[in-house]
């Protein structure tokens, strides 16, 4: 899961990726650090496409207030630049998977 440095590289990975995760997090959020490779390890092999990155609000806090984030982690999900999911504070990430799921399979078939 690479680390995006500004909104610049999340507008070309919105316009350029069909499916992107983004996962809104901090250095100080123990929940954040904990899912991170949660996701990681499990979405990267069941959704080869979906590029996944993460943004640290704590360092980039006017990007994540642009996104209307507020508090943390932050889990969203776009597909063809258009926001499909999002997800906020207490989250399944079995069910943030099956709703993936969902959606990735109308665009891979």
């Amino acid at each position: 899961m690479n680390q995006l440095e500004n909104q610049e590289q999340l507008d070309v990975l919105k316009r350029e990726k069909d499916a992107v995760l983004i996962l809104f997090g901090g250095a100080h959020c123990g929940v954040c650090q904990t899912i991170k490779p949660q996701i990681d390890e499990k979405f990267s092999l069941k959704f080869p496409n979906l590029e996944m990155v993460y943004i640290d609000c704590e360092q980039l806090q006017e990007v994540c207030a642009q996104h209307g984030v507020f508090s943390l982690p932050v889990v969203q999900v776009f597909f063809m630049g258009q926001k499909f999911i999002e997800e906020v504070r207490g989250f399944s990430l079995l069910a943030l998977e099956q709703e993936i799921e969902k959606t990735y399979a109308k665009m891979s078939g």
